[in-house]
């Protein structure tokens, strides 16, 4: 896996007209400051034998809705799975050999469940795009915008994001203040 993982960094570079070590420094930094969470496999699933996809649509209680999607992202059959505004839960699956309810009744409580639609899936695709995307996020001491001049402190491990060294420095300082005084 390495050695794909260097030949992506080359086809990347090859194709953003950097060096490798630039393109890996920037995944670096970018996975440094949360914008990227992990890498992901492509399998080419029609080599595996992990059953038939198909596509759930659950409509859940509303007051169930976050639980449900919780129960659904951990079931291991389920790969993508989409939330809706109207108290819906999309996702796609292979149910290996084993019927959808079977599938549902082992990873929620059906309970919460008004009505679910089942689809067969003749293909899937997958292509996360960035587009034109900025790197935005809010300095978490005062809101403002996070450009490339902003810098990141990492506190207990959670990433902060912080438009300038002040905020960096107040908010640091009121985070260990807050540490200390709930040791206390």
């Amino acid at each position: 896996m390495r050695k794909g993982l260097c030949r992506a960094y080359r086809a990347i570079a090859d194709e953003v007209a950097l060096s490798p070590p630039a393109v890996s420094d920037r995944v670096d930094r970018l996975h440094e400051l949360g914008v990227i969470r992990g890498f992901t496999l492509d399998l080419d699933r029609s080599l595996l034998d992990a059953g038939r996809p198909v596509l759930v649509e659950l409509h859940v209680r509303p007051t169930a809705l976050d639980g449900v999607r919780a129960d659904v992202e951990a079931a291991p059959a389920v790969e993508h799975v989409f939330a809706t505004a109207d108290a819906r839960i999309v996702f796609d699956a292979r149910p290996d050999g084993r019927g959808v309810p079977e599938l549902l009744a082992e990873a929620i409580d059906l309970d919460a469940v008004r009505e679910y639609e089942v689809r067969p899936l003749s293909s899937t695709s997958w292509t996360p795009q960035v587009g034109d995307a900025a790197f935005a996020p809010e300095c978490a001491e005062c809101d403002n915008t996070v450009d490339e001049e902003g810098t990141t402190a990492r506190l207990d491990g959670d990433p902060y994001h912080f438009c300038c060294p002040s905020c960096e420095a107040q908010f640091t300082e009121r985070y260990e203040a807050l540490r200390e005084g709930a040791a206390d």
